[in-house]
């Protein structure tokens, strides 16, 4: 039997049987009623499959398990408050109701309310944050700060009235007095703390040079997780990134990790373990100074014992007490020193004056000009040839005589030789033939030999005289 409300409009033909026939609008508004009426509030778990998210800012995703799928959709409103990011392969819980579209004659579920499925929701957005912003550095121990030894000036963004503030400031005034601490209120949770905060830390770091700010301090009490989530927020985390000073976070209790914790330069447990991690101890330094000054009087004692007994020791030298003996004893040294080497300057002179008249008197017996000197003379013929014998000139030859001084011009008017003398002169050229007919030979080029220069091909040797 169909099910037909009263106010469905009356079909306009009947069936063979005498029910109604149906227009496929018909039938698709009785539908559309039917699921919406009956399902407009569901729970559904499954699958994500056919994910996609247009520039609209709808999504649009299947449902599935292993024996069927649905299609389902998030409206835009919806899908921006979303704290995680959905994906194919993500089993979730989904609450909605059915929605049939009638263009197209297919039914989808109508997401409100989506969590993902064995985690919650925001333990799963903040995974999916963490592993981006892992991916791109920002939590990467080499960049890490560290916070300066002696800080002058602080500041704590933070909430003015809360617990954290107190415990702070607390520990701050009982460890160091000396410390300026500037309070930058904010919230810090609910809906835009995250935004107050990120602007706060920019704030400071923007005028952290300009007012000497040494560091910045980012707290707050415990809460579940709800409660801290602002400092979860990328733009929390971003802005403790790239802040220009040092960044202590201390967030909630010790069992509370923030990504704030973790991109931040130095993670305290707690506000009150912030506030020492910041402050040096004033007694640890007292002590500290003491025990260098200790040390430093000891070296300076030490130095100066050094420097007495050092003193005393020149004290004690002689050269010192009577420094005009020892000048005395330095100039009649320097004395004794300039007449000896003036005795050996004198001996070395006599000795070398010595050996030169020697050398000079034997040099002086070798030289020709002193044989002429004692009546002997050179003569030589007009070729400038020393005449060695009366066999070497003829009657009218030029001959020139040198004297131990000058030298005498004169003409052969008679040559005398003895017959030995004769026979000597044969005898001379007769070997100087000789020698002169051996020496062409070594030198004639051989016969028929077309590079000699001057030759001829009779087999003479081409010499001149």
């Amino acid at each position: 039997m169909t099910y037909q409300p009263s106010f469905f409009p009356e079909a306009s033909d009947e069936g063979a049987d005498g029910e109604a026939v149906l227009s496929v609008s018909e039938l698709t508004a009785q539908v559309k009623l039917l699921l919406e009426g009956t399902f407009d509030s569901v729970w559904v778990s499954g699958e994500i499959s056919n994910f996609s998210r247009p520039r609209s800012g709808h999504c649009y995703l299947t449902l599935k398990d292993d024996e069927a799928q649905l299609r389902a959709v998030i409206w835009r409103g919806t899908a921006a408050r979303l704290r995680f990011d959905l994906h194919d392969g993500l089993e979730v819980v989904c609450h909605g109701h059915l929605d049939v579209y009638a263009p197209r004659g297919s039914y989808q579920l109508v997401i409100e309310e989506i969590e993902p499925k064995g985690i919650g929701a925001l333990e799963l957005a903040l995974r999916q944050l963490h592993a981006r912003l892992a991916a791109e550095g920002l939590f990467d121990p080499g960049r890490k700060r560290p916070l300066p030894r002696f800080p002058r000036r602080v500041a704590v963004v933070t909430s003015p009235t809360g617990a954290a503030i107190r415990d702070f400031l607390q520990v701050l005034r009982r460890r160091w007095q000396g410390l300026e601490v500037w309070i930058v209120p904010v919230r810090v949770q609910g809906d835009g703390a995250a935004t107050e905060i990120a602007a706060a830390i920019d704030r400071v770091s923007g005028l952290a040079e300009a007012q000497a700010i040494d560091c910045l301090v980012v707290t707050r009490g415990g809460g579940s997780l709800e409660d801290l989530w602002a400092f979860n927020e990328e733009a929390v985390v971003r802005a403790i990134h790239r802040s220009a000073i040092p960044v202590v976070s201390a967030i909630g209790h010790e069992i509370d990790v923030t990504l704030s914790d973790m991109v931040a330069d130095v993670r305290a447990l707690t506000p009150s373990e912030a506030a020492e991690r910041i402050a040096p101890a004033a007694d640890e330094v007292r002590k500290t100074l003491a025990h260098h000054r200790r040390h430093l009087e000891a070296a300076v004692r030490g130095r100066i014992e050094a420097w007495t007994h050092r003193l005393d020791r020149l004290a004690a030298c002689r050269a010192l007490q009577r420094p005009e003996e020892w000048l005395h004893e330095l100039s009649q040294r320097l004395d004794e020193l300039s007449g000896r080497a003036d005795r050996a300057i004198g001996h070395r002179l006599r000795q070398a004056r010595s050996e030169v008249t020697r050398v000079a008197g034997k040099l002086e017996s070798l030289s020709p000009l002193a044989v002429l000197s004692r009546g002997y003379s050179l003569t030589y013929d007009a070729r400038g040839q020393l005449i060695r014998n009366a066999g070497e000139v003829a009657p009218g030859d030029r001959i020139a005589t040198r004297l131990a001084t000058g030298t005498i011009d004169s003409r052969v008017e008679q040559v005398h030789l003895k017959d030995e003398d004769v026979e000597r002169a044969h005898q001379e050229d007769s070997e100087n033939s000789q020698s002169a007919a051996r020496q062409g030979a070594d030198t004639r080029p051989a016969e028929n030999t077309p590079d000699h220069a001057g030759g001829s091909n009779d087999g003479s040797d081409g010499s001149s005289s």
